[in-house]
């Protein structure tokens, strides 16, 4: 099942992908090799014009500013405001052009009827467990090791739930962005694959604005972002991509206490340590600038082969 078009790569079962809109996508603005970059810049459009009326809503550039100042840039509540904005925004750009284009969020790879359904928790058991396959390679190398419990009690669940929702908003407004709408109008016209690649690199070069990130930090998020495309293709939903984003930034940042892309946030429940050279611990950049990493993403490509095999017959 193509993503809102002519099919690019294999689908995955029936009752698994996303649901066809009905009817025949109409042109926009031209012929085809086109219309992918109508549709892009409108959207790109819309995200800015909608990024500059928050901008200018006092009251909330307000919110998020005394919030921010209260609570530091490094505790949740500021990421849950400032990325639930962010997801806000792009899902109601392509809320706008589902009604320009007729289409539905489905096109898009984002099934409502799969909410938070089997794929979801799915992707948080396999975020989860290649985060914990990382750091026990990194420890068994002397790399890493745990110092005991930062958190318990209340505070433990308080910040867990916290940051679970921070995150799971951050997954929303980057894979959206990347693997939802972008990747369906550009897919649509040059190829899934091709798009795939772009994207990737586009993502993880947005990575170098993070502060302490380094190069090779930004080289294996866009590697990251390519796997997730990998993982598209064969589920044909996002919320396999929301759990898995959801959980390796959790167990980054909250669970294990480890730096992510470069920020060591509040209120993890594990203290942690690193201690070796740095192409094995990944530095300030945190376990996925470890060159272990790139083992582990080849064999979450592995599990994503045999977990959710392609389809059998080939789309035409």
């Amino acid at each position: 099942m193509a993503l809102g078009g002519t099919p690019n790569v294999p689908s995955a079962p029936a009752s698994e992908t996303a649901p066809a809109s009905s009817g025949p996508n109409p042109p926009l603005f031209g012929p085809p090799g086109q219309r992918g970059v109508w549709r892009i810049v409108m959207f790109m459009a819309l995200v800015v014009a909608l990024r500059y009326v928050q901008h200018h809503i006092q009251p909330l550039r307000h919110f998020i500013q005394e919030v921010t100042a209260a609570q530091g840039e490094e505790s949740p509540a500021p990421v849950i405001v400032v990325e639930g904005v962010r997801a806000l925004i792009v899902l109601l750009a392509a809320f706008i052009m589902t009604r320009v284009e007729k289409r539905s969020f489905a096109d898009y790879r984002l099934p409502m009827n799969q909410a938070f359904g089997k794929r979801f928790w799915q992707g948080l058991a396999l975020g989860f467990a290649m985060l914990s396959l990382l750091l026990v390679a990194i420890g068994s190398l002397h790399g890493f090791s745990l110092a005991g419990l930062a958190l318990g009690g209340l505070g433990a669940v308080k910040f867990g739930l916290l940051w679970a929702l921070a995150f799971f908003l951050v997954g929303v407004f980057e894979d959206f962005m990347f693997r939802g709408y972008l990747q369906s109008a550009l897919g649509d016209e040059i190829g899934f694959w091709p798009a795939a690649l772009i994207l990737a690199v586009i993502f993880g070069a947005i990575h170098w604005n993070n502060q302490g990130e380094a190069l090779f930090g930004c080289v294996t998020a866009g590697m990251f972002g390519f796997m997730e495309a990998f993982a598209l293709s064969r589920t044909g939903s996002l919320w396999l991509l929301f759990g898995m984003h959801t959980s390796w930034d959790w167990g980054e940042t909250y669970f294990y206490g480890t730096p992510d892309s470069g920020i060591v946030a509040s209120g993890h429940l594990f203290n942690s340590t690193f201690h070796g050279a740095k192409w094995l611990t990944g530095g300030t950049v945190g376990p996925e600038g470890s060159w272990l990493v790139l083992v582990v993403l080849v064999l979450w490509m592995v599990a994503i082969h045999f977990l959710f095999p392609a389809e059998k017959s080939t789309a035409t």
